[in-house]
């Protein structure tokens, strides 16, 4: 499973979650994982909301550069 690092430190809402979502869309049904970084603290709420919104599981996760959220693409 190939993993993508999306660094959306500095960005306000609604940003990062328009990239996030702008990502899952590009990825496809078979993307892997999406990790997302991001320091906004509406962030996590709102890419939670659209990784679910497109069947995508979200899990917090601890990385390097800050608190993140793991995004996995579920297969239907």
């Amino acid at each position: 499973m190939s993993e993508l690092l999306l660094d959306l430190r500095g960005l306000r809402c609604p940003w990062p979650a328009l990239r996030v979502a702008r990502t899952i869309r590009e990825a496809g049904p078979d993307a892997g994982a999406i990790l997302a970084v991001a320091d906004d603290p509406i962030a996590p709420h709102e890419i939670a909301a659209v990784a679910q919104e497109r069947g995508w599981s979200v899990t917090s996760e601890i990385t390097q550069i800050g608190a993140g959220l793991r995004l996995i693409a579920t297969r239907s």
